[in-house]
């Protein structure tokens, strides 16, 4: 195994190059500021972002947030929560708010959050995964024959008329009500593996 020696000052060096990534992400446009630009874009885009900071969360239908969306979260476009704007001078009235991606050439005009089974984010109905669609707001699968429009959040297990926390919510209700019963019956308690019907 390899062992990383820094000169001194080099551990210094790489926090102030993450805290500057965390601050200017890719509005440099791939060309490090100089000390002063980057002085400047702290002056005038911060307060900006303490006024105008976006808290985004997945929410239930009960109104809980479910999950915390952060800026390496996954989008549909395969890209990530901080590369969407984020950033404005004033909040928008319309809602939801629409965060387009601003990599060049995504076509990803709202941020739409690919949730997680565990590590593996859920198939559609096509039984493709989000990065296997098109970014385009009709999110076209471009795996299957005969493309269709697909919903960023539907899994094949789903019941139509439910949205996709009601989904996961009624598959932990089910598990529970199944253990309870094997309990009663004196079974033991099902295993992690066992799918409720």
């Amino acid at each position: 195994m390899e062992r990383l020696t820094l000169p001194p000052g080099g551990a210094e060096a790489i926090d102030e190059y993450l805290e500057y990534r965390r601050i200017v992400g890719e509005d440099d446009g791939g060309k490090l500021f100089t000390p002063e630009e980057f002085e400047e874009y702290k002056r005038k885009v911060l307060p900006m972002r303490v006024q105008n900071r976006l808290y985004v969360s997945w929410r239930s239908p009960t109104g809980m947030d479910c999950k915390l969306v952060g800026p390496e979260t996954l989008c549909f476009c395969t890209h990530r929560y901080k590369q969407h704007k984020t950033d404005f001078e004033t909040m928008p009235q319309q809602r939801p708010i629409s965060l387009p991606c601003q990599v060049t050439g995504c076509q990803c005009r709202a941020y739409l959050y690919v949730p997680l089974n565990g590590t593996q984010p859920i198939r559609c109905r096509c039984k493709h995964f989000a990065e296997q669609h098109s970014a385009a707001s009709d999110l076209i699968c471009t795996a299957c024959e005969l493309p269709e429009s697909t919903s960023s959040q539907v899994s094949s297990l789903r019941k139509p008329e439910e949205d996709d926390m009601a989904f996961f919510e009624r598959r932990y209700q089910e598990r529970i009500k199944m253990e309870r019963a094997a309990k009663q019956k004196g079974k033991a308690p099902l295993s992690s593996t066992t799918k409720p019907s």
